[in-house]
């Protein structure tokens, strides 16, 4: 699944929100943002949000403030609305809203979890700390799985690469406390420095648990040498991207040959997963690991590894104390936030993460509509065009390829807005005094919901992102493109402006995802959702060519001192910038028929240029920018802008760049 933007993990839930102050009508694009004493020509990054920049400093709360950021506030203000009427224990609310609001009533009782402490933890601990041997391992993690913590590995279903009608079960690595393997295993002075922090931190959340200093600190080591152990198994987050290295398929019954001292009879029996014959082991060298770790570590260490993810995963749920010091790490020291969201904030996000489809009906309801997904499904219309009309010009592929790439598109299909049905969540039982346990029992309807599937056709109307998201994706199983309703919106989208700022808003976007069925991760599914070379070898060279000048190019940017752009990491989302810019400007082209009427003084193609610039806009905190470059598969906005711009010639037109001027490349990449 290829995503727009950065998105930040649940784990660290308690640190993505956004201001203090109430969106407004500042959401839209505006000429207004532009800075006037920058030349497009050098940085229009600058040029086109430098107003905007200064007038929108980062808040407290957040590890970057951007336009997305924007908008998210303005969606969790309407799901504040939804969520304070819904929680009023009125006996006329229907299943949806007594749900979710009950859900949110119960995340908002500071005084019912201060009074429990870590009473809803009990079972959880008490299985822990009864474990006898390492045979009960299994049953034990199978249960924590269920309830939401990452432990040992993960274990759900998916399509099968090779047969997309299918789904079968998947195991992956996992269990890590840091957001990505290297964060173990780099010896530079900062990632070691990082090490030591974290280690304190687990210490710390050890002696809240009511254990000794000295205890703690032992606990907290034992922690990291077992992850440590854990990420030198894992397979690397760049190598990740090639579908093929993450591709196993094996005999059910093999998976005792990879890690035999993990009795997976018992645990696949206390998972509930029904009985299948065949699983995708997505890095048989980490299940190895495992094993190798299991046989390593003491039964004592594993029980002390448990405890930590328990603490970790409930940490956000429970009393202040834990609160802060989750934040003090995962928010302060990883991302170099200053202060904690207020707490509606948190819920409201958790209630959206939990109960997504339930609080999404609600919001689409207040928000969207059927004419919403109409304006938006024309646009789709223009730019699936436009994109085929590149496809048929493209100088380097050969006829034979281009079919297949045709057959392709005309097969994506387009989900807008929210889903045709809605996920039936009244089995979950939820409590208004019971806010750890909601998340818990929330957390086991996803995993049996997943699990259940195994062995069935694909649901090809499942959306993988809820409808207030302010997100896009496409799903190279799938072959669709899926457009949540909370983007759908300023300053992405908006009926009151003209072509240029709407095609270079989500024009932009979809675009973007697009491109992604046919960038270096997409282009290896055909037009099935099916893992298969349907290029030619002759293609397939020039589009790594291609490929491979982005990736350099990208490569040299610099976030922050000695922090650089990864672009083997960022190269799918690099290409389907670059390509969706373009795929937008030809759509913009075919839909005004060469008009040059100029608005504010700037014309359609310039005025396309800067929505796609301001959509970026962003101030990003420097903890923040460093920890992206290693984690997340977008470059920050102002290389994403400024990468895109420097590439195309449309652009140094429109703003009459010569040639020497920065975003005049003098070696331009092109793969669409």
């Amino acid at each position: 699944m290829h995503k727009i933007l950065l998105v930040f993990s649940l784990a660290a839930w308690s640190l993505s929100g956004q201001a203090p102050e109430k969106a407004s009508g500042a959401l839209g694009f505006s000429v207004k943002n532009i800075d006037a004493t920058a030349n497009p020509c050098t940085n229009f990054f600058q040029y086109a949000c430098g107003s905007w920049l200064k007038n929108n400093p980062i808040p407290a709360d957040q590890a970057r403030w951007g336009r997305f950021d924007q908008l998210e506030e303005r969606n969790r203000d309407v799901l504040r609305e939804i969520l304070e009427a819904a929680s009023k224990p009125d006996a006329g609310r229907d299943l949806t809203a007594r749900l979710i609001g009950d859900y949110y009533a119960a995340c908002m009782d500071e005084k019912t979890v201060e009074a429990a402490g870590l009473k809803p933890l009990e079972d959880e601990l008490g299985q822990i700390r009864g474990l006898r041997d390492k045979a009960q391992l299994a049953a034990v993690v199978a249960r924590l799985q269920r309830e939401g913590a990452d432990v040992m590995f993960q274990f759900s279903s998916g399509q099968d690469f090779k047969d997309s009608n299918q789904v079968i079960a998947q195991v992956d690595q996992g269990g890590l406390g840091l957001p990505e393997r290297d964060y173990y295993l780099k010896q530079d002075a900062q990632s070691a420095k990082l090490r030591g922090e974290y280690v304190e931190h687990v210490a710390r959340m050890f002696v809240l648990a009511g254990e000794t200093a000295a205890e703690a600190r032992a606990g907290a080591e034992t922690v990291m040498k077992m992850e440590t152990a854990l990420a030198q198994g894992s397979l690397d987050i760049v190598s990740r991207r090639d579908p093929e290295k993450v591709y196993h398929k094996i005999a059910t019954r093999e998976m005792e040959t990879l890690s035999p001292v993990f009795h997976w009879n018992e645990y696949l029996r206390a998972s509930g997963a029904p009985e299948f014959a065949s699983v995708n082991v997505a890095w048989p060298a980490y299940m190895e690991a495992l094993n190798g770790a299991i046989g390593r570590f003491s039964l004592a260490d594993w029980k002390t590894y448990l405890t930590w993810h328990v603490l970790h995963a409930a940490a956000p749920l429970l009393p202040e104390a834990f609160v802060k010091e989750n934040f003090d790490f995962y928010g302060k020291t990883l991302t170099g936030t200053t202060e904690i969201r207020p707490r509606w904030k948190r819920c409201a996000d958790f209630t959206d993460a939990e109960l997504g489809e339930a609080l999404g009906k609600k919001f689409v309801e207040k928000t969207f509509g059927a004419e919403g997904k109409a304006r938006t499904l024309k646009m789709v219309d223009a730019l699936e065009k436009a994109l085929g009309q590149d496809l048929e010009q493209l100088p380097w592929m050969t006829a034979e390829t281009k079919k297949q790439a045709l057959v392709k598109l005309r097969a994506i299909a387009n989900k807008i807005g929210y889903p045709d049905q809605w996920r039936d969540y009244s089995s979950v039982a939820i409590r208004r005094d019971d806010p750890v346990g909601n998340t818990e029992r929330a957390n086991a309807f996803e995993f049996e919901r997943q699990l259940k599937k195994i062995g069935k056709p694909v649901d090809r109307q499942e959306w993988g992102m809820t409808p207030p998201t302010v997100n896009a994706y496409y799903d190279s199983s799938m072959n669709d493109i899926n457009f949540p309703a909370g983007i759908l919106q300023p300053p992405f989208y908006d009926n009151a402006m003209d072509d240029g700022v709407n095609f270079g808003g989500i024009g932009m976007v979809v675009g973007h995802e697009l491109t992604h069925g046919f960038d270096d991760e997409g282009r290896q599914f055909d037009a099935k959702g099916n893992l298969r070379d349907w290029w030619t070898p002759e293609d397939a060279k020039e589009f790594e060519k291609r490929a491979a000048c982005i990736e350099r190019e990208y490569s040299k940017f610099e976030v922050a001192p000695g922090a650089m752009v990864n672009g083997k990491l960022t190269l799918g989302e690099n290409t389907a910038d670059n390509g969706g810019v373009r795929i937008a400007l030809m759509a913009l082209l075919n839909t005004i028929g060469g008009t040059e009427k100029k608005i504010d003084g700037f014309t359609p193609e310039q005025r396309l240029f800067l929505a796609f610039g301001q959509v970026w806009c962003v101030n990003e905190r420097e903890a923040a920018l460093r920890m992206q470059v290693k984690t997340n598969p977008h470059a920050p906005g102002k290389e994403r802008v400024n990468g895109v711009v420097q590439n195309m010639p449309e652009f140094q037109r429109a703003f009459s760049c010569q040639a020497g001027q920065p975003m005049v490349s003098a070696n331009a990449c092109r793969v669409w």
